[in-house]
């Protein structure tokens, strides 16, 4: 259903593009390559079970959680729906 001068299917493109860019992200974000022994944040050792379950990974539990919270809280996405979220 298309409202206005908006083409039909238009509500399920932008929802489209918002998930595509969000797995995009999170994609970007994983891990790899060889683990670092000690965190890059704090200089604490990471522990090898964490080595060894997450390839790549550069922080401490710790320093993780603060960085994703710290990301979280910018994440960039408008859910209003208002105008200016459509402009891409």
């Amino acid at each position: 259903m298309a409202g206005g001068w908006s083409e039909d299917g238009a509500v399920q493109k932008q929802i489209d593009a918002t998930v595509d860019d969000a797995v995009a992200r999170a994609r970007s974000h994983l891990n790899q390559g060889k683990s670092a022994q000690y965190c890059e944040a704090c200089g604490e050792p990471i522990p090898e079970a964490r080595r060894l379950a997450l390839p790549g990974v550069q922080y401490c539990v710790a320093c993780q959680q603060k960085l994703d919270e710290k990301e979280a809280s910018h994440s960039g996405y408008n859910r209003r729906g208002s105008k200016d979220s459509q402009l891409r």
